[in-house]
């Protein structure tokens, strides 16, 4: 958020005070504030806050460039330049030091600016009371006094006290810690209460598990518990399979480029060649042989990735995650709005017998059209359904709600009241014998009715008879009954609801306690149909080397007959039950082999992603729900959608539009583009480096004079990285985006090596040719090999960026362009005096520079062939 507000100073802390105290003296109350109050109070927040907040990212983005031990080390080099009094050195090196600084810089804060732009899309929202009426606002623009609605699944916005709760349980394992939930109800504590035990209070970046609440903001921004203890709790991200890779080529290259250095200096000294000249030298080739873009050229490719993710509906949250969408091969996702339309339809209601029943859609539409807590296809389902029906709330009125959670797995409501055409069928003649638990609520207005709604064998459990009309036990038999028809109408593809009902004396509240002694009316019959295309998209999923495992709370029969319809195997099942029956160890056995995981709650989808991901797999895992949060935050890749809860849509790592398996294969696809073509950066860079730095090493101590100067080798380096910035626009052969890529720092290590002999040894004809053939000077050396360095190391990058031959892969077009426009730069500079005179060129004579051409494409064709053979050895 935006500034900090505080409404405590001084004064005693609001978890000691009643909550209509602390809304008095913010100037708020139960109904929280009016629009034009709010409106003043953000604007005050926002002057506080750091408005140059923009230009100080800016400017620490563009201090992390020049700060860098690269850019350290060269200016170092400029220094020693300026201290011998060298200043035409000491400004090229200058010039080309901030050159390569803006360069970095402009790409990676382009970079950054459409990465915040995408972001901005999935911004938070909340809930919040103006002028006595809720309204839905960017969580940004909350303010310190408002008076937040919460329940299940949002994340809390801000800091404050609770004016009212209803079955609250918060998760504050961010904040605090405690990985259990915990319940929060509105009261007055000891100041001294400590942050764990403050149960009238919620804080920034907790979330909601089940429940609803009414929060009176006390602090935003830096001023929340959060923003205050902020770094203490900032942890590193889990690393990515992607950025593990980055890291061991770092060590790879810091190893090899400290060889060559120490080498080059000893040997050079020890010749008595010029302390200086010798030590800018070394720098030098340091620098050359470091892709000094590589943040850059990473943050352009990662952030070009996303645009094009977001044109296709799905939206990065997170950047290095593209690499880990495009490695991913295994995708674990629920069932419902993926694999079917997602559109919920009441099919039939049935009495425990297996009879149609208006009774149960009635009292079934009671408690959908009553319910407050999360909002659910199946509740909307069941309401349009009655509505069609001809039903209405008219002559009921609410008195209470035991919300859903996903331990209980069902949702109660506590009704009365009633009218025509409303109420529950089986009114019964006075001298009935049905015992006053169960009797309809018109005859007994001093009573209330509760109406449990949920899974089948939970809503069993608190239920004693069967029937309103005429009760009867429900024994042994009669739930075996009712268990063999709840399966076989799973089995027939149904997502299959129980109903239960109660009359009891009213009273103010009800908890769970009061879900007993129930009477089993009956089930609801829903149909969510397969989406038409879900077996064609989990074969291509396949094909691209994903294999798509269902993981789901509903029952196993439904979850089987989906899977079948789908493609996926059946009877490769493992149950929640199951689940707890096994060990760690087992289960990291069985869960690759298994495509089906039902009635798993959300600490077993847990286990079963952290155990694939310990069989060495990368996992994705999509849900929306606020019982996948644990999931998405264990998995390497977490997958939600736009119209997911807070708390799921912020676990995730990417967010699709809309939720479409469709959406993701094309995601997956680009994922693996843009890993291709940062791997392409990084593997033709350093290995044209490396030939070149060899090269150069070598020469160094045989020849008479440095074979090129430290502003040359740099000015070399400068300008073969212009066409590599344009690698994040290359087009990528269909085969390379196949199969899941992997980092292997054993192949980069060999590809650098191999290419990097084949560059060195046209190098040392290169040289041959200048000291024996054309008896060359040191000014003429020195622009010679430049020449060749820079157009090889061009060229190479047209040959090395496919797997295919060079000819039968076309490349993007503005690497080509970009490539073209340097290559005739290198070919112009030798002959443009007042440029060439300063960095120590000469003019190139025809016949030299048709042979150095025609060595160039000599280089192209040998690595053609190298290429060849190097990939057929491939592993």
């Amino acid at each position: 958020m935006m500034g900090a507000m505080r409404v405590t100073g001084t004064e005693a802390p609001c978890w000691s005070e009643p909550a209509d105290a602390v809304a008095e003296r913010a100037g708020s109350g139960r109904d929280g504030l009016t629009t034009a109050e709010a409106a003043a109070r953000l604007a005050a927040t926002r002057r506080r806050g750091s408005g140059d907040s923009a230009l100080l990212a800016a400017v620490r983005l563009f201090l992390r460039q020049i700060l860098s031990p690269l850019v350290l080390i060269l200016l170092f080099g400029a220094g020693v330049s300026a201290v011998l009094g060298d200043w035409m050195d000491t400004g090229i090196i200058l010039t080309i030091v901030l050159g390569s600084a803006l360069l970095s810089f402009t790409q990676e804060f382009r970079a950054s600016a459409a990465v915040a732009e995408l972001r901005q899309r999935l911004s938070l929202k909340a809930t919040v009371l103006r002028d006595g009426q809720p309204v839905r606002i960017d969580a940004t623009e909350v303010v310190a006094g408002d008076v937040v609605l919460l329940s299940a699944g949002n994340l809390v916005p801000a800091d404050g006290i609770l004016l009212e709760a209803k079955d609250l349980l918060v998760a504050e394992a961010a904040l605090t810690g405690e990985s259990f939930p915990v319940e929060k109800q509105p009261g007055v504590l000891p100041a001294a209460t400590e942050l764990g035990a403050r149960s009238n209070c919620l804080f920034q970046g907790t979330s909601v598990r089940s429940g609803t609440g009414r929060l009176l903001v006390v602090a935003t921004g830096d001023a929340t518990e959060l923003g205050r203890i902020g770094f203490r709790l900032r942890t590193a991200p889990p690393e990515t399979d992607f950025a593990r890779g980055l890291r061991r080529f770092g060590i790879m290259l810091t190893q090899v480029m400290l060889v060559i250095v120490v080498l080059v200096l000893t040997m050079n000294l020890l010749r008595d060649r010029p302390l200086a000249e010798t030590l800018l030298f070394a720098v030098a080739l340091a620098v050359g042989l470091s892709p000094e873009l590589l943040p850059a050229i990473v943050s352009v490719t990662l952030s070009a990735g996303a645009r094009a993710l977001a044109r296709t509906g799905v939206i990065v949250r997170r950047l290095e995650a593209i690499e880990n969408l495009g490695s991913m091969d295994i995708l674990c996702t629920d069932k419902t709005g993926t694999l079917t339309q997602g559109i919920a339809r009441l099919d039939r209601t049935l009495d425990p017998d297996g009879a149609p029943s208006d009774e149960v859609l009635r009292l079934a539409f009671l408690n959908a059209a009553f319910e407050t807590g999360i909002e659910n296809p199946l509740d909307a389902a069941i309401t349009e359904a009655g509505r069609a029906r001809g039903l209405d709330t008219a002559g009921w009125r609410k008195i209470d709600e035991i919300p859903y959670d996903f331990v209980r797995r069902r949702l109660t409501v506590v009704v009365a009241g009633g009218g025509p055409g409303n109420l529950p069928p089986g009114n019964l003649p006075p001298d009935s014998h049905l015992p006053d638990s169960h009797l309809p609520d018109s005859h007994l207005p001093d009573s209330h009715l509760i109406v449990t709604k949920g899974a089948v064998e939970p809503v069993l459990d608190c239920c004693t008879v069967l029937g309103l009309e005429a009760p009867r036990p429900l024994d042994k038999d009669a739930r075996a009954a009712i268990l063999e028809r709840f399966q076989r109408l799973g089995g027939d593809g149904y997502r299959v609801l129980a109903l239960a009902a109660r009359r009891v004396p009213a009273r103010a509240a009800y908890g769970h306690g009061d879900e007993a002694e129930m009477a089993f009316l009956g089930f609801l019959l829903l149909r969510d149909p397969p989406k038409p295309d879900a077996a064609a998209t989990l074969d291509d999923l396949h094909r691209l080397g994903v294999r798509t495992k269902i993981i789901t709370g509903d029952n196993r029969h439904v979850a089987a007959s989906l899977a079948r319809e789908v493609g996926l195997d059946p009877a490769a099942l493992l149950t929640g039950a199951d689940l707890d029956r096994l060990s760690d160890d087992a289960l990291w056995h069985r869960a690759p082999r298994t495509d089906l995981f039902a009635e798993v709650d959300p600490q077993q989808k847990e286990r079963i992603i952290r155990a694939l991901r310990r069989a060495g797999h990368v996992v994705g895992y999509m849900g929306d729900g606020v019982n996948d949060a644990p999931a998405l935050h264990a998995a390497d890749i977490g997958i939600s959608v736009e119209g997911a809860v807070d708390v799921a849509r912020e676990s995730a790592d990417i967010v699709l539009l809309r939720p479409d398996l469709g959406v993701l294969r094309q995601g997956i696809e680009d994922g693996r583009r843009t890993f291709a073509n940062t791997q392409k950066y990084i593997a033709i860079t350093v290995s044209a480096n490396f030939g070149n730095m060899l090269s150069m090493a070598v020469a160094s101590l045989v020849l008479p004079f440095l074979p090129m100067l430290a502003k040359q080798i740099l000015l070399n380096n400068f300008l073969s990285d212009f066409p590599s910035v344009a690698i994040s626009t290359d087009r990528v052969d269909p085969e390379s985006i196949r199969r899941p890529p992997r980092w292997s720092i054993r192949e980069i290590r060999r590809f650098m090596l191999v290419f990097g002999i084949v560059s060195s040894l046209f190098d040392v004809l290169t040289f041959a040719l200048l000291l024996l053939v054309f008896d060359a000077s040191e000014p003429l050396f020195q622009t010679s090999w430049f020449f060749v360095s820079l157009l090889t190391e061009l060229m190479v990058v047209l040959v090395l960026r496919t797997r295919r031959p060079a000819f039968g892969s076309r490349p993007g077009l503005l690497l080509l362009a970009s490539t073209l426009a340097v290559a005739g730069l290198a070919v112009a500079i030798p002959y443009a005096g007042w440029l060439a005179g300063p960095l120590g060129f000469v003019p190139l004579p025809p016949a030299l520079l048709a042979t150095l051409l025609g060595v160039v494409a000599l280089y192209v064709a040998a690595t053609e062939l190298a290429k060849r053979r190097f990939y057929r050895a491939a592993p």
